[in-house]
């Protein structure tokens, strides 16, 4: 065999080797992009039944299967207690499962900040993507003296101490807002906690109290009937329901807190193609108009995310937390 010829056969059997580790190379990346579930996935909640993280997840599981995105059964696991750190303890044990996800709130991300009962944190888990913003509002009971929020914080400097809002735990959204108010304008109300929602809307509705910072979606059969009135609006944008309410900063008050999000994390060593995989679910979930109808219906913000940036927001959140929490003399677990 000439010199010539050897050479053009050697130089062909390096084309096909090439060739040949690039067709592998793909078929290995096809695989792991056409990862799809198998079995039931389980979304852990930290609220119980009925709570918001609850009625969220269950609607995100009737529109994926109405829509047809998923090709199978989603099912919502309850897992209520420690302000959200049952449930991330729940999801941290699921290391590397496939078919278990966590629908989590800012609170998931406060929680360990101020609790040493708190093991697991956000950076022990995997982000997928953040759905929404949640926004929130100022009510009193429709027949308050107070028509706007120049009128209540203005009450509050005639009495000081005197009036009192209703809300959930002292390291909560509307806890948070109260201090940062409170420092901001030189005024002083009471905070008196309740466990449930449904307690603190009584509360309000009753007399008890005199106002409260509320979910739209939670007021807006409130407002609809009449027994409530919006002060003012914690959000970026006009919410579609109250364009004529202003929102906290044009009401004078240029005073902001850490977001409220709902977003989607996986447990701790899921595969990336994994991820990928619901990145791209949540993405379509997105764009129907089922998903579009629930967020106008619910004045909630839109908020989509993948879960790069999510890992980014988690960590702004918690540094205005940090900050929020030392302004208000609560002291750090970590």
């Amino acid at each position: 065999m000439k010199n010539h010829e050897r050479n053009e056969i050697m130089h062909f059997s390096r084309i096909i080797s090439i060739a040949a580790a690039v067709f592998a190379t793909c078929l290995g990346g096809s695989a792991h992009a056409d990862w799809k579930p198998t079995k039931t996935i389980d979304v852990i909640v930290h609220t119980g039944p009925g709570g918001g993280n609850d009625v969220l997840a269950r609607t995100i599981a009737n529109m994926l299967e109405k829509e047809k995105l998923l090709p199978v059964r989603m099912q919502v696991v309850n897992k209520p207690g420690g302000n959200g750190a049952v449930a991330a303890a729940a999801l941290a044990e699921k290391k590397g499962d496939t078919h278990t996800l966590g629908l989590i709130t800012s609170v998931w991300i406060a929680s360990p900040l101020i609790s040493s009962e708190a093991k697991v944190t956000l950076h022990d888990l995997t982000p997928v993507t953040r759905l929404v913003l949640e926004p929130a509002v100022f009510v009193v009971r429709a027949d308050s003296p107070y028509k706007t929020m120049h009128d209540f914080i203005e009450a509050a400097r005639a009495k000081p101490g005197q009036l009192k809002q209703s809300g959930g735990s002292l390291t909560s959204r509307d806890s948070i807002m109260r201090q940062a108010l409170q420092q901001r304008t030189g005024t002083k109300w009471a905070f008196v906690s309740f466990q449930g929602g449904g307690e603190r809307i009584a509360a309000l509705l009753g007399g008890h109290v005199d106002m409260m910072i509320i979910e739209p979606q939670e007021a807006g059969e409130h407002i609809r009937a009449g027994k409530m009135r919006v002060l003012a609006q914690i959000a970026d944008h006009h919410l579609p329901a109250y364009p004529g309410v202003p929102t906290l900063k044009e009401a004078g008050y240029d005073v902001t807190v850490p977001p409220q999000i709902r977003a989607v994390m996986a447990p701790p060593g899921v595969p990336k193609e994994v991820i990928a995989y619901w990145e791209d679910l949540f993405g379509k979930l997105r764009a129907t108009a089922s998903w579009k109808k629930y967020i106008l219906d619910n004045q909630l913000e839109e908020g989509f995310m993948n879960g790069m940036d999510l890992a980014k927001s988690i960590d702004e959140i918690e540094k205005e937390l940090r900050v929020q929490y030392q302004q208000a003399g609560v002291k750090l677990a970590r």
